[in-house]
């Protein structure tokens, strides 16, 4: 059974050796400042927009499913999240639009009502700035991306009813590497993607998958 060292011995202990179970020590209380929250799917949506034969770039919406998110502002690096998109749902302005992007040469809706990103880390660039990497499920194909992301805010409701964090981020994704190879002469291959997302804090919102 493992022991944990007297203070006697931890100070006859070599002074990095000291130092390295001093920072194993402190590594639970950092993150157990990780909140954890689901995502509010009302204020949650995705817009993204693609060339259409030279034309124009018309913008297609999504919703965020469900998802959950674990983020301590003062620690980025513990951030992760999970998330689901609803590409069933995927609204392009016009009933018979939306039918044809769900067509399997397309998204594929029918066999693919969700597409799938959970996060692998967090890099902070500055108090407001940071890139989210991970890997997003697309028609059964998975794929790293990175999100560079903005963090808006983190406070209570102008009610007090809930603690909200808010972000905005964006993407950029090639759609054959998921493959959507249809139409390349009148649609284009390069896909922009804008996400602007609200989460409620909720302390059940976990997930089997978190680290």
């Amino acid at each position: 059974m493992l022991r944990t060292p007297t203070l006697g011995k931890c100070l006859a202990l070599p002074a990095a050796a000291l130092l390295s179970l001093l920072s194993l020590l402190a590594l639970p209380a950092a993150h157990a400042a990780s909140a954890s929250y689901r995502y509010d799917t009302v204020h949650s949506q995705l817009l993204f927009s693609i060339d259409h034969d030279g034309y124009s770039r018309p913008f297609g919406r999504l919703h965020i499913a469900k998802g959950w998110l674990r983020f301590d502002p003062d620690h980025w690096s513990t951030a992760a999240t999970e998330l689901d998109i609803d590409m069933a749902g995927v609204d392009m302005g016009d009933p018979d639009w939306n039918a044809a992007v769900c067509k399997p040469a397309l998204l594929d809706c029918g066999r693919y009502h969700y597409a799938h990103f959970v996060s692998t880390s967090v890099e902070r660039i500055d108090a407001h700035h940071g890139v989210l990497d991970g890997q997003l499920t697309l028609r059964g194909v998975t794929r790293p991306l990175s999100l560079p992301f903005t963090l808006n805010r983190v406070a209570a409701t102008i009610y007090g009813l809930h603690t909200v964090a808010g972000f905005s981020a964006t993407a950029l994704l090639d759609r054959r590497d998921f493959g959507i190879t249809a139409f390349d002469h009148s649609i284009g291959d390069q896909v922009n993607v804008w996400l602007e997302l609200e989460a409620i804090r909720d302390d059940s919102a976990t997930s089997k998958e978190q680290p």
